[in-house]
């Protein structure tokens, strides 16, 4: 379950909008300069919102009404970036501990996404010797391991050559089908979209115009 009522002023974008939804995949979709992003880090704490109330699963994390602002750190968020930014010093295997240590956990689930994500070949290597596709099922592991309440996931295939963006399309559906995470994808891929959402919420400069089934989305125009 998320809950997301939001007002925010940048220089170049108003966002107001407001949704719900208890689906498994949750997609935001719109044009670059929509204010996905800008969503996304609201609800991971790394924007300082102005207004609003944000609600994952049955804890409120943010509600500026209320006085209430939990911390990033103790949001329990799984955020992967588009870039990965995973530690080029570390290896795959204390990239994907690193964030169950940060917060304490036993990451009792790496044997697991290890072997969804088809890591153990891998765990010895440094990021700057994995390929872009490698790079980025490394940071969704990493984020996974840390038992996020909610993953967030920023155009996580951006920039992949095509063999490598089908790879870890076919992951991604693989642990949604397996690990049962809520997810929050970022996306302006239509194809995206279709494959991993149970729900799309349509933005438009900084505001939601539509909220539908994934089975209702037509694709990449957006109403007029």
């Amino acid at each position: 379950m998320i809950e997301v009522s939001l007002a925010h002023e940048l220089p170049d974008l108003s966002i107001e909008v407001e949704f719900a939804s208890r689906s498994r995949c949750l997609a935001l979709f719109g044009d670059s300069g929509a204010g996905k992003t800008t969503i996304l880090n609201a609800i991971a704490g790394l924007v300082d919102v102005q207004r609003g109330r944000i609600v994952l699963g049955e804890r409120v994390v943010l509600d500026r009404a209320q006085g209430i602002d939990i911390a990033p750190r103790d949001r329990e968020v799984g955020y992967v970036f588009q870039d990965g930014r995973l530690f080029p010093h570390l290896s795959v295997r204390a990239n994907l501990t690193y964030g169950a240590r940060a917060r304490q956990r036993a990451g009792q689930e790496f044997d697991h996404v290890v072997e969804l994500l088809e890591l153990g070949a891998l765990l010895g290597r440094r990021p700057p010797n994995l390929s872009g596709g490698e790079r980025q099922r490394v940071a969704i592991g990493r984020a996974l391991i840390a038992e996020p309440r909610i993953l967030l996931l920023d155009e996580p295939l951006t920039g992949l050559h095509r063999e490598a963006r089908v790879q870890v399309l076919e992951h991604l559906r693989r642990l949604k089908q397996e690990l049962r995470v809520s997810t929050v994808l970022v996306s302006h891929q239509a194809d995206e979209v279709r494959a991993l959402a149970d729900e799309v919420v349509l933005l438009q400069a900084g505001r939601m115009v539509g909220h539908i089934d994934v089975d209702a989305f037509a694709g990449s125009r957006l109403p007029g």
